[in-house]
């Protein structure tokens, strides 16, 4: 069990910081074909993986700042230009076209998360058909042609086992995390299924409450005269252009990330997903002075820590509305209706903000 945990760990690892895990292994192997070249006398190819050492550590650099069409173009590009580049200088029986092979796995799995509908597929198209035809063109150009630098032996069959090697290693790698996503993907949804059918009081994605859940216990508290409590009304900003363009997937993580510091920010009160990226929060024996100094905590921290999805940095931000109980309020729609209209204000005024009382 314990191996099998740890097994998970490093795959959920890699599973979602793929991109940056791609890079670094590409970074790598340049490293080691820039020793290899660099030892063997090679002067040009060595220069070359110099420069795609560099070319990568700068990929590494935008992978941080979210940036990945371009790392995925550089990939595609690099690896045709060394290549090409290679077997000029060393001849087809280097195997350096095989580096072209090894990024048809990487094509097709960072481009599918990268693009959305039709366009995925076309750009996928795209890329694997110039990928093909830079093999095919430098078949046609250099299979019987003799090299620029003829090399040792030795150093064709060291340099034919290494790119054969990050081949398999590719096609092996993607076809493991792509397998482990899927699988894992089916088990969470399977226990999904199963807590919505033992509690139907709890949302299925964040386990918050649902409204069935949520409104008893409000009703509960405002029967006890001796209680007091607000209502928080937050709601997600910009969280249809998260959904349009990063994906529903994206949506889901980044309204499971708020709902996990929600909990943990506000143990012990009931929470509630009132519907799409709405959640309401009851907050029990909180008057408005700490009710806000505590919203407004929440709210800078939820800014100052973007949500992370494959390797994607996603800013979020919240609006909330607030209101405090009085004994005017009679069910619990009466209170919950004014921090909803105190929070639709904030929307309608510039967002990333707490409305606690009635504006004109």
């Amino acid at each position: 069990m314990k191996g099998k945990n740890i097994f998970d760990g490093v795959m959920h690892f890699l599973v979602h910081n793929s991109i940056m895990f791609t890079v670094v292994i590409m970074g790598l192997v340049h490293t080691a074909l820039l020793g290899i070249t660099w030892y063997s006398g090679i002067t040009p190819l060595a220069r070359f993986n110099t420069v795609s050492v560099i070319v990568y550590l700068l990929c590494t650099i935008l992978c941080k700042f979210g940036r990945i069409t371009p790392v995925y173009i550089s990939i595609l590009l690099e690896v045709s230009a060394y290549a090409s580049v290679s077997v000029y200088y060393i001849g087809w029986d280097s195997g350096s076209y095989y580096f072209l092979f090894s990024i048809v796995p990487i094509i097709i799995y960072l481009g599918s998360f990268l693009y959305r509908g039709a366009r995925r597929w076309m750009i996928i198209a795209l890329s694997l058909t110039l990928d093909y035809a830079v093999f095919a063109i430098l078949y046609m150009i250099f299979y019987a042609a003799s090299p620029v630098i003829e090399v040792s032996h030795a150093t064709n069959a060291t340099l034919t086992i290494f790119s054969s090697f990050a081949m398999f290693f590719s096609v092996v790698f993607y076809n493991l995390i792509y397998i482990y996503s899927s699988e894992d993907e089916v088990t969470s949804l399977e226990h999904e299924n199963e807590q919505l059918s033992v509690d139907a009081n709890n949302d299925t994605l964040t386990s918050l409450l649902n409204r069935r859940g949520f409104l008893p216990l409000t009703e509960a508290l405002m029967e006890d005269e001796r209680s007091h409590f607000c209502i928080a009304f937050i709601d997600i900003d910009n969280f249809k252009q998260i959904n349009d363009s990063y994906g529903h997937d994206c949506g889901d993580t980044v309204l499971k990330h708020i709902s996990k510091t929600f909990k943990k920010e506000m143990y012990g009160c009931p929470i509630c997903r009132w519907g799409g990226e709405e959640i309401v929060i009851l907050m029990k024996d909180y008057d408005m002075t700490v009710a806000r100094q505590k919203m407004e905590y929440i709210r800078s921290s939820i800014e100052n820590s973007p949500v992370m999805f494959y390797n994607k940095r996603i800013r979020v931000t919240i609006t909330v509305g607030l209101a405090e109980y009085e004994d005017s309020h009679h069910t619990p729609d009466d209170i919950i209706k004014i921090a909803d209209e105190r929070m639709y204000y904030g929307k309608q005024h510039g967002k990333n903000m707490i409305i606690y009382k009635d504006m004109e």
